[in-house]
């Protein structure tokens, strides 16, 4: 197949090309990426693409947007091909050997937010289990700026972006990456224990959307033949790690919530209700000591709304 953009090519008329491109190979928001690759081929800003349609492109960015919707109408990410997400108030290093992260994981943060944001002053203590890009982590020690936290991966190669991303965004002095498993030995309590863990059924993987099953690393993707194997364990060690006062979040798929937070009452924690996503679906669990009593933002008292155990 020849390039889709040649040299000399008006921004314009490479633009329609390439959403044409992609339309064609089924990308849902080809005129978004199609921008997007645009921008990274040529080094041009959003504005630039408006206000300068007539300028033509030379035979070297022509060459890379060529590249570029090649790799996407193959089927891969456009955060894959440029190697970097925005996630939060920041923006991320991605490789092949880290989840992708996605905006439905900013719901943690903002449950967190929402359960310790009076703490927000405080020296708090925070582990992620599964730290992967250090997408949590980051937006954690971001919105609590006297805390210092955990990220522990099973994949050192995980672990090496992490610590990357973390050092590039001013983190590194309050983090400490831990390659290791669930099991991986921690010293202390912790006020916030969080995780977004494996959680596809082992057998679905294969028929996820291709940008998925062919471009995340199968290790951040396998819950088991059930998808819960990582709740499992989780929900055991959070139990022991959490300090007085503090919270265990949990991003979970589609369904899986009221499990999840059986697990962690068989654990010994007290549960609240599950925070939804923007798209109404229950995405974060929560639980905490059994002592404690636990508060909202407003004040309301959480064990109203959720379960407790005896």
């Amino acid at each position: 197949m020849s390039a889709p953009v040649a040299g000399g090519t008006r921004l314009d008329a490479a633009l329609a090309a390439a959403r044409a491109m992609l339309a064609a190979a089924g990308v849902e928001e080809a005129a978004l990426d199609a921008r997007l690759l645009a921008q990274a081929a040529t080094g041009l800003g959003h504005a630039d693409l408006i206000a300068r349609p007539e300028t033509a492109l030379d035979a070297a960015q022509a060459a890379r947007l060529s590249a570029f919707l090649a790799r996407r109408a193959a089927g891969e990410p456009v955060t894959r091909i440029l190697g970097r997400r925005a996630f939060w108030s920041f923006e991320l290093e991605v490789t092949p050997d880290v989840l992708d992260p996605r905006a439905d994981t900013e719901t943690l943060i903002e449950a967190a937010l929402d359960l310790m944001g009076s703490r927000r002053d405080e020296r708090l203590r925070i582990v992620d289990f599964g730290v992967g890009s250090g997408a949590i982590l980051a937006a954690l020690l971001t919105e609590f700026p006297r805390a210092a936290g955990v990220g522990v991966d099973l994949s050192d190669k995980a672990a090496a972006v992490a610590a990357r991303n973390l050092a590039r965004l001013g983190l590194g002095d309050r983090a400490q990456i831990v390659v290791g498993g669930w099991d991986a030995p921690l010293t202390g309590r912790f006020d916030l224990v969080a995780s977004n863990p494996p959680y596809i059924v082992s057998s679905e993987i294969a028929g996820l959307a291709r940008e998925v099953a062919n471009h995340d690393p199968r290790l951040a993707l396998d819950g088991g033949a059930d998808g819960l194997d990582a709740y499992r364990a989780l929900a055991r060690r959070a139990a022991a790690l959490i300090a007085p006062g503090g919270f265990v979040l949990f991003e979970v798929g589609r369904g899986q919530a009221p499990t999840v937070t059986d697990l962690l009452a068989a654990a010994g924690l007290a549960t609240g209700p599950a925070r939804r996503d923007v798209a109404g679906i229950e995405r974060v669990v929560c639980g905490f000591p059994a002592i404690s009593t636990a508060l909202s933002a407003d004040g309301s008292n959480l064990l109203g709304a959720g379960r407790k155990t005896d």
